[in-house]
């Protein structure tokens, strides 16, 4: 049932309204179960779509019902299914409906994946927000009661000496792609313990998604290594360990075994870290990231989609990139993931002043808690310690400043929040940015789930002034303004970067993913819009494209694996190969190896 179909860049784009659905023949697929086994098995089974011929091969007859249903009517079926539980539903309370919406779709995950797929993949605009941001927090909340069905792996603190053999009990001889989490930080939520898998689960389904990663070569990763969260302890439903946290050595020593088994068995996977806390955030990074192809979503992923909004808001005021040196940018936030956007952002600050000939300067003003962040602060977080501000260089601001304060100040060009904080950025603050010193001021409000952003679009825009440009975590509604003027909101999502940066590792073969490849990754997206569009305030493109966009951030990512001579081929494509090919080839290379759901004829073999 797995296979890849080979799809130019021209030709690959998903909207149902431009591609029909496929009626292609792929070849056949060996499969060593029969009867009930097959169709409990999600990989293979096809439902009412197995033909006769298929159905006597396998021993399935009088196992199904006599009709022959095709992929197309199956299709149909669902999506008429779930157009009815939206019109049943139209009236409940938004949690209620988006939990409903959930249920149906992992029905048919747990059914049959090559139909769950492909209805995902077709309609990515309507079901990103239900498997993804930001119904998955609330699924992550409710995890052990809406729990049916295991997927993924579970390593616990009991499992310490085992997981070298825990490893092989996974069914699939060959994984590509894991993404692990150990619960401590979901999304704005915090520690919600072994409930956080649906995490990894939600990430890996945009891989298949946008990335085109074959879902057979996949593996969520719950690491639970207690929960420091009483509610859940004291919870009779709660799945994970009755506990508290593991830390310091006890801790790492958990994560080392099961990256050793993980490397053991499949030396060339690359693992994805998901909303660790931030100190194991930061220690895991820089503890493997030299060791093995992994990477931090929370912390290079957003930080990457973060500077690609930033350079777009500089293409919004007609100004050339290199003026990013001049911008006086407002960070909310000293969590993993402000700090990660910090570090990439002074990376390329850096390297575009130095391509430019402009002289360096530190554009970045970063608040937290407490504050405004200066060296005067005392017992300063070592790892905010690199941004923190001379009192010198601030002059009008002390250390603690509020950020109405900051604002009011500096008049700056951007206002990134990535506090977790919902409403941070209150009516007093929005207002405070009609003064910047921007022709077209932006505000990101990127914290995620939704309730948890620092404004809504509607107030930004209400507050702010019409002529801003919005960016925000979650999905929000373009802003009626009046008068035929939309105010245009952009979803900063790390959805636009992370199957890239995953793909590309994968299919250049790289050792390590290192920063250059993660910031050819960013400047490719934020290079992917038009100048018109960036005149309107879009800076990032329609979910609907996401499979092109992931196609040209993974070739990005391959050419630069294979500059900086990290790229050692994948299957028949070596580094030699790769070397040779132009920007365009490397992006039909990377079109052609993203897998595509249709069924295969299942052949059985002994």
């Amino acid at each position: 049932m797995w296979w890849k179909v080979s799809r130019f860049a021209a030709a690959s784009r998903l909207s149902r309204s431009t591609r029909p659905l496929s009626t292609a023949i792929p070849g056949p697929c060996i499969v060593h179960k029969r009867g009930a086994d097959i169709l409990h098995d999600p990989w293979f089974n096809k439902d009412t779509g197995f033909p006769l011929t298929e159905r006597d091969r396998l021993g399935l007859r009088g196992l199904l019902p006599p009709r022959v249903i095709s992929f197309e009517q199956q299709y149909a079926r669902f999506m008429e299914s779930y157009r009815s539980l939206e019109k049943n539903t139209v009236g409940q309370p938004e949690g209620v409906v988006a939990l409903a919406k959930w249920r149906i779709l992992n029905r048919l995950h747990d059914r049959n994946e090559t139909l769950y797929y492909r209805v995902l993949i077709d309609n990515i605009q309507d079901f990103a927000p239900i498997i993804y941001t930001p119904t998955v927090g609330l699924v992550c909340q409710n995890y052990s009661g809406l729990f049916r069905r295991p997927r993924g792996m579970y390593f616990s603190a009991k499992d310490k000496g085992e997981m070298m053999s825990m490893i092989y009990n996974w069914p699939a001889d060959q994984v590509e792609m894991i993404v692990i989490t150990d619960g401590s930080r979901i999304l704005g939520l915090g520690d919600l313990g072994v409930q956080g898998i649906g995490i990894p689960i939600g990430k890996l389904d945009m891989y298949v998604a946008a990335a085109g990663i074959n879902p057979q070569k996949i593996l969520p990763v719950m690491l639970d290594v207690g929960t420091n969260n009483e509610k859940l302890l004291k919870d009779r439903l709660y799945l994970g360990l009755r506990q508290p946290r593991l830390e310091g050595e006890e801790y790492i020593s958990i994560v080392d075994e099961f990256m050793e088994a993980v490397h053991r068995r499949w030396p060339k996977a690359i693992v994805q870290f998901e909303d660790f806390q931030m100190k194991w955030a930061f220690e895991t990074l820089q503890r493997y990231r030299k060791r093995f192809c992994t990477f931090n979503d929370d912390i290079q992923g957003t930080a990457g989609v973060a500077l690609a909004g930033l350079l777009g808001t500089v293409r919004a005021q007609g100004r050339p990139l290199a003026d990013i040196v001049n911008q006086k940018i407002v960070v909310v936030g000293a969590g993993s993931a402000g700090l990660g956007v910090l570090s990439m952002a002074v990376q390329a600050v850096l390297r575009i002043a130095e391509n430019s000939g402009a002289a360096a300067k530190n554009p970045f003003f970063l608040l937290d808690k407490d504050g405004l962040v200066t060296k005067q602060r005392k017992n300063l977080d070592p790892m905010a310690a690199p941004f923190a501000r001379d009192p010198a260089e601030i002059e009008g601001l002390r250390e603690g400043a509020s950020l109405l304060e900051v604002v009011k100040k500096l008049k700056p060009h951007v206002l990134l929040g990535l506090s977790g904080v919902g409403g941070v950025f209150s009516e007093e603050v929005l207002k405070a940015m009609r003064e910047s010193d921007s022709i077209k001021p932006a505000i990101f409000a990127m914290s995620n789930p939704t309730m948890n952003a620092e404004c809504t679009a509607e107030d930004a825009f209400k507050h702010a002034g019409e002529n801003i440009v919005f960016g925000s975590g979650s999905p929000f509604k373009n802003v009626d303004l009046g008068n035929g003027k939309v105010g245009h909101v952009n979803q900063a999502n790390n959805m636009y970067l992370f199957p890239g940066i995953g793909l590309g590792a994968l299919l250049s073969g790289a050792r390590l993913i290192s920063d250059g490849m993660l910031q050819a990754a960013s400047e490719c997206l934020a290079s992917y819009m038009t100048d018109e569009d960036i005149r309107k305030g879009i800076l990032y493109p329609s979910i609907d494209s996401i499979r092109d966009i992931t196609a040209e951030v993974g070739a990005a990512v391959v050419r630069a694996a294979v500059a900086e001579e990290l790229a050692e081929g994948h299957c028949e494509v070596g580094p030699r190969e790769l070397l040779h090919m132009s920007k365009e080839e490397t992006v039909e290379y990377v079109t052609r190896n993203m897998w595509f759901p249709i069924y295969s004829p299942l052949v059985h073999e002994k």
